[in-house]
């Protein structure tokens, strides 16, 4: 997948994540990758260790497939499942009851590799991304390659918590590409699922006078809707009785057909009404 800061037609340049504090003397706490409260960590997981009182310990470790981060000369230290604050204190009292009176320990994860984040839909290049440092929304769909043309009105994030439970926050894409609301270039978390549905086709039968009887095409995220669907045939003819027929497509036998008066709809009068894949409008001659 293309890294985060590439610049796709489909979408706006994206500003790339945050670059890590120079290295100093005097070791600083990194800024922390935007994560899911109460992340575990897990294996391939990329882990800033930093103990101020042994600098070398200090540096990244890798979590190994078996969930342990080897410090030499310490013992490989199990820590799969565990929060950032457990693994620090983990390692504290490692340190505390071998090496050190007193051990400053602290523990981010820069890298979300046992929960990535995962794009998919209609993006040029879905699948996971290998989440290192601050993801928005929008730096995860330009990674994966931008939007394609068969996108959707919205995105969807799927907040997947270790519990089972998850959450689904709604985007509208025209806020987000169009308008660039940067209330809506939500930040991300590890395990976070993006996901932007592609539109399908819907296809009604409009028979009867009007113009030009036939199949109407929509798209799925466009109003499908009695009105909508004449005008795209053309609209009635001068035969054209007022009252007209819906034949609801996979209704069963004996089902009555919907009934409405054209004018009243036009006139605000009675609500237009909704449309589905295979439904037929049938428009009858009037004899008056």
């Amino acid at each position: 997948m293309a890294a985060p800061g590439a610049v796709l037609a489909a979408l706006p340049a994206a500003a790339p994540p945050a670059a890590p504090p120079s290295s100093s003397s005097s070791p600083q706490p990194s800024a922390p990758a935007v994560k899911a409260p109460g992340y575990r960590v897990g294996p391939r997981d990329l882990l800033d260790v930093r103990v101020f009182e042994m600098p070398e310990l200090t540096g990244t470790r890798r979590v190994s497939e078996d969930g342990t981060i080897s410090l030499p000369p310490l013992a490989d230290l199990q820590i799969a499942g565990l929060t950032e604050a457990e693994v620090a204190q983990k390692l504290k009292a490692l340190l505390e009851s071998t090496y050190l009176q007193r051990a400053t320990v602290e523990v981010a994860v820069q890298e979300f590799r046992s929960r990535p984040i995962s794009v998919i839909g209609a993006v040029r290049q879905p699948g996971n991304l290998a989440f290192s440092g601050r993801w928005t929304l929008l730096e995860a769909l330009t990674a994966a390659g931008g939007i394609a043309e068969n996108h959707g009105s919205s995105v969807y994030v799927l907040r997947r918590a270790d519990s089972g439970l998850s959450d689904q926050i709604t985007i509208d894409l025209g806020d987000l590409l169009d308008r660039a609301d940067p209330k809506v270039n939500i930040p991300l978390v590890a395990n976070d699922l993006v996901n932007v549905p592609s539109f399908v086709e819907v296809t009604v039968y409009c028979l009867g006078e009007v113009a030009r009887p036939g199949a109407v095409s929509f798209k799925s995220t466009e109003q499908i809707t009695l009105i909508a669907a004449l005008a795209r045939a053309g609209g009635l003819n001068d035969r054209a009785s007022r009252k007209i027929r819906v034949k609801r497509a996979g209704a069963k036998a004996g089902t009555p057909e919907v009934e409405v008066d054209y004018k009243r709809i036009l006139a605000g009068k009675d609500s237009d009404v909704d449309l589905h894949q295979g439904d037929v409008v049938v428009v009858k001659e009037s004899f008056f």
